[in-house]
């Protein structure tokens, strides 16, 4: 949810004028659309119909990268608002900057946790 109000808070303005939050964007959807796709994966726990893969290990790489991109994305995001004479655009992009920086946070607790996870699975 907190991933959907980032891109949806720049999509709502005229953001395609500065790169940076075409940057924004691209890691906001990139991560939402893979965070529902595991999402389902593991609410229908077809997870457990394809041992091959090691979804400790995935786990974690994903929300490792996820920490890291979402992180670079929130600091250029709260480095790229400006104060404009639309004030929706500032409203807008300081909100997302907010939950950029929550969304990061996030995902840092979920790869800490992904971490304790895929250690514990090789130590055994």
């Amino acid at each position: 949810v907190l991933g959907l109000l980032v891109w949806t808070l720049i999509a709502g303005t005229e953001y395609f004028l500065y790169p940076a939050f075409g940057w924004v964007m691209f890691v906001a959807v990139f991560y939402w659309v893979l965070t529902v796709f595991f999402l389902i994966i593991y609410m229908t726990m077809t997870y457990t119909r394809i041992p091959q893969v090691p979804w400790t290990t995935v786990g974690l790489c994903f929300n490792g990268s996820a920490f890291v991109l979402y992180l670079i994305a929130a600091i250029v995001d709260a480095s790229s608002v400006t104060k404009e004479l639309d004030s929706h655009n500032y409203n807008s992009w300081a909100a997302s900057s907010f939950f950029a920086f929550v969304v990061t946070f996030c995902y840092a607790g979920n790869a800490y946790f992904s971490f304790i996870t895929w250690r514990s699975r090789t130590l055994q």
